[in-house]
């Protein structure tokens, strides 16, 4: 094949601009494609030409064929770029590329769909001695048929959409009771993300790590793996952090597991760069026995950039380079030096359940020259409701894990943004806990420790206060009075200043304060939780869709009781009761998009 002289980028955010820098240094002009929303996008501004391709919604631009074959059409692009996500794994666009004489580049449509489909993937798998999990990938999507498939294969399980990936359209089950309203749920999100609904149901690993290998293919024939990556730290089956080798990794696994990656690609014909995913028990040391095949993406990986800093090599470049006809270098050739890890930058509120956070960066500070940052978004620039809400990517590169770690970590406290909030004071929460630091991961890590920013800060408080009450009036800090009433006093750190709050015993601690001009409501949170629970209106907490409406007027309803699904930058989240009452009033209905705050559910006053 010839060499590609001009590639069309079929994406946005971070990865345009990562595909667009490579291309650079290669001598390849690019072409950026975007929305209304991203007009004045960073990628569009980078790229070296750009089309508009319609509306912000990615259903009317990004995600329609025909606008971004035209667009490459139209500007002389002979290659495609398609990133992730997106149409990075639709083999009717690569089909279309095709059809278009314009190079994909990335591996064959029938590799996407031998693979594409969860279930018959683990079928081929099975065929090419692949370990794979035990579970159900029937034809047959009637919930009571796949509730029954659920009990045999025996609890916890997990649900997951057959057309599935990034972590939308996957639910685990702990109990057969939350099985069918788990079920619906993964299968509105998996037709809202792939526009399939069938799902498959795995046997959950208890203590289940999550373990990759970056593996690439060659118009030659070749195969090759490009060792391996843990991703165990995620939070809703979304990747949060990843490392590069994985931790606790002996040789003769490495061994193994790489190839049983190989054999899954060579099974397919596979060319380009793909991912092998293995889910893998992590209750003990890793075994050769020990892990499972759980999916292959056949794409770049948003984490892709962990194995570049361990093998210094350019994995874009390699995917242009394999797309033009280039031979892959032997096996003995790459090398893995020193440790690597990445921390995706989330516009999120960890301490409001990591609702995502949308609006302009007015302030937008990254780290240094000291480490790697990937991001498609400068200061000023717009986080729109209508995508993904990770805005960079931090990755660094040391001699060793600790080293990493500790540097990582310093590059978390140097990141910050405004009036956008971040989950950087989660990742640096998150990188110092000594489980994490020894290496004692799995993908229940993030559930099971309590990051957020306000939970930090009652640890904190807690380690000021000193020892623990021993009993009896004269071993408690109550404020025990001999001939008075018990007197506390409470100290809230409020915009910097540190404020008194005298308590009474038998009072909700909480309270109403001065600081400077302002009257502010201070106490403890789980009080002031409480005394939400007197509230009337059920708000939208960030602009979104609406999926589903739960409630009528006249239902009784009883606290955390969901009342709404709502759907935003491509992410699920239940509203509930904030406490037992009746509702008065539905304002909004299905598929209606509202704004930050507005009402959705009233309940009457109580």
């Amino acid at each position: 094949m010839k060499k590609i002289e001009k590639i069309l980028i079929a994406n946005r955010g971070e990865i345009a601009c990562r595909v667009i820098r490579t291309a650079r240094e290669m001598g390849i002009a690019t072409v950026a494609v975007y929305s209304d929303a991203d007009r004045d996008a960073l990628h569009v501004r980078t790229a070296d030409e750009a089309v508009h391709i319609g509306p912000a919604p990615a259903a009317e631009s990004y995600l329609v064929i025909d606008k971004i074959i035209d667009a490459a059409t139209k500007m002389g692009a002979d290659a495609i770029h398609p990133g992730y996500g997106f149409l990075s794994e639709n083999p009717a666009f690569v089909r279309a590329c095709e059809k278009a004489g314009v190079t994909f580049i990335g591996p064959s449509a029938e590799a996407m769909e031998a693979m594409g489909l969860k279930d018959a993937a683990k079928a081929l798998m099975i065929e090419a001695g692949v370990p794979v999990t035990p579970g159900y990938q029937g034809e047959n999507q009637d919930p009571d048929v796949l509730a029954g498939q659920a009990s045999e294969i025996g609890y916890p399980v997990l649900i997951k959409a057959v057309a599935g990936g990034g972590g939308k359209g996957m639910r685990k089950v702990d109990k057969a009771s939350d099985f069918k309203d788990a079920l619906a749920s993964c299968q509105r999100e998996a037709t809202a993300s792939f526009g399939n609904d069938h799902v498959l149901i795995e046997k959950y690993i208890l203590s289940p790590r999550h373990i990759e290998v970056q593996i690439f293919g060659d118009r030659h024939g070749h195969v090759i793996h490009l060792f391996e990556r843990d991703c165990s730290l995620q939070r809703r089956h979304q990747k949060v952090i990843e490392e590069a080798p994985a931790p606790g990794m002996t040789e003769d696994v490495r061994v193994a597991m790489t190839s049983a990656a190989i054999r899954a690609a060579e099974a397919v014909d596979y060319v380009g760069a793909g991912t092998v995913e293995f889910i893998v028990d992590g209750s003990g040391e890793l075994r050769t026995d020990g892990f499972w095949f759980m999916e292959m993406n056949t794409r770049l990986q948003v984490e892709h950039p962990v194995t570049e800093e361990i093998t210094g090599l350019d994995l874009v470049e390699w995917q242009i380079r394999v797309a033009q006809g280039e031979a892959l270098p032997a096996q003995d050739t790459i090398t893995l030096e020193g440790h690597a890890i990445e921390a995706r930058l989330y516009a999120e509120d960890p301490d409001t359940d990591f609702t995502p956070s949308v609006g302009r960066l007015h302030h937008f500070r990254l780290p240094g020259d000291d480490v790697r940052v990937d991001t498609g978004f400068e200061p000023g620039d717009m986080v729109s409701r209508h995508y993904d809400p990770m805005i960079a990517k931090l990755i660094v590169h040391a001699p060793s894990r600790e080293q990493a770690i500790d540097h990582l970590r310093r590059a978390t406290s140097r990141t910050s943004t405004h009036p956008v909030k971040t989950n950087a004071a989660f990742l640096q929460a998150l990188l110092r806990t000594d489980r994490f630091r020894a290496g004692d991961v799995d993908t229940d890590f993030i559930a099971d420790h309590d990051l957020s920013s306000r939970a930090l800060r009652l640890e904190k408080l807690a380690k000021r206060v000193g020892p623990k009450e021993t009993g009896g009036p004269f071993g408690s800090v109550s404020g025990w009075r001999l001939n008075g009433p018990t007197r506390q006093r409470m100290h809230a750190y409020v915009d910097g200043v540190v404020t008194e709050l005298p308590l009474r015993p038998g009072k909700a601690k909480a309270g109403i304060v001065r600081v400077g001009d302002r009257a502010v409501k201070v106490g403890m949170p789980s009080d002031l939780l409480d005394a939400a629970l007197g509230a009337d209106t059920v708000s939208a907490p960030m602009p979104g869709k609406v999926i589903s409406i739960l409630v009528a007027p006249g239902d009784a309803v009883t606290a955390d009781q969901p009342l709404v699904i709502l759907e935003a930058m491509k992410m699920e989240m239940t509203l509930k009761s904030p406490r037992d009452g009746i509702v008065a009033e539905v304002t909004a209905k299905a598929a209606q998009l509202v704004d930050d705050g507005e009402a959705l559910v009233r309940l009457e006053e109580s």
